[in-house]
């Protein structure tokens, strides 16, 4: 479900290692018409085509440096996140019926209209994390207009409800379509984090794209930390309150109850993911 950086999309499912040794840790994104599951190594796709037959998927990970990573804070992270991202244009390749999330005109161009609107915020005044908080805000209305068109937020329902039931030996239909390793978790400290650094760096001077995306990366950095702390600390009074936004955002607008149709398709891309890790 993005993040800023990198413009809208619906969040992939991210955490720490699974506790369970016998079940595999999956992460996934809701396609416009589809699901992509990413497993340990490998990554697999269901789509339902044009013609209402369901195409399916996979392939390789690709290594980023994430397995190096996995013990500095903050680089492990990005690293994972960089690896999910990286496998898009696989499954584009692969599946070109597949529809992303941020494949649509109107979505592309509430991108642009939001990157305008955030320079206006700016030039409005003097930084403040206040307002590089708004500006933070509208970022994601480009990624809420595309949950909120199509079945995008039906097929982020998929997603949860199809790994959840993996998880649990469950029935999908019958999972919650609210997931707590949803990526919509990292929304809240990225943004924050985000505001914090921009103001900081143009107190101390740095500006331009390099300093900005230094920023971005190092939102994400912490965003993730934050919510690797979460995953660790269940059940605590902090975990829950840090969870909170994310569960809403998922509530509220990433989410609806898909079809017994989609959930086909999602069944299909877990079916794909479990044949190619030998699960």
């Amino acid at each position: 479900m993005s993040d800023a950086p990198g413009g809208p999309r619906v969040a992939p499912i991210v955490g720490e290692p699974d506790e369970t040794p016998d079940k595999l840790r999956l992460g996934g994104m809701a396609l416009r018409n589809g699901l992509l599951v990413h497993g340990p190594t490998h990554w697999a796709a269901a789509v339902r085509a044009g013609d209402g037959q369901i195409e399916v998927a996979s392939g390789r990970k690709p290594s980023l440096g994430a397995t190096a990573a996995e013990g500095i804070p903050g680089v492990r992270g990005v690293a994972k996140l960089a690896e999910a991202m990286a496998v898009i244009p696989l499954v584009k390749r692969a599946l070109p019926s597949a529809r992303l999330p941020m494949q649509d005109a109107r979505t592309l161009g509430a991108m642009a209209g939001a990157a305008l609107l955030g320079q206006a915020i700016r030039s409005t005044g003097a930084r403040t994390v206040g307002r590089e908080a708004a500006v933070g805000l509208v970022s994601l209305a480009p990624a809420l207009l595309a949950l909120r068109g199509g079945d995008l937020a039906a097929y982020h329902g998929v997603e949860h409800k199809s790994i959840a039931a993996y998880e649990s030996d469950g029935d999908a239909g019958e999972a919650d379509k609210e997931h707590d390793r949803c990526g919509s978790n990292l929304v809240a400290p990225m943004l924050g984090a985000a505001a914090v650094g921009n103001v900081a760096a143009r107190r101390a001077g740095l500006r331009g794209p390099l300093v900005e995306g230094g920023v971005a990366l190092g939102s994400a950095a912490v965003a993730v930390e934050v919510f690797a702390w979460s995953e660790r600390n269940d059940g605590t009074r902090l975990s829950r309150l840090l969870r909170k936004p994310g569960y809403e955002i998922q509530r509220v607008v990433g989410t609806r109850e898909p079809s017994d149709e989609q959930l086909e398709v999602g069944r299909a891309a877990l079916d794909e993911i479990l044949r190619v890790e030998g699960a």
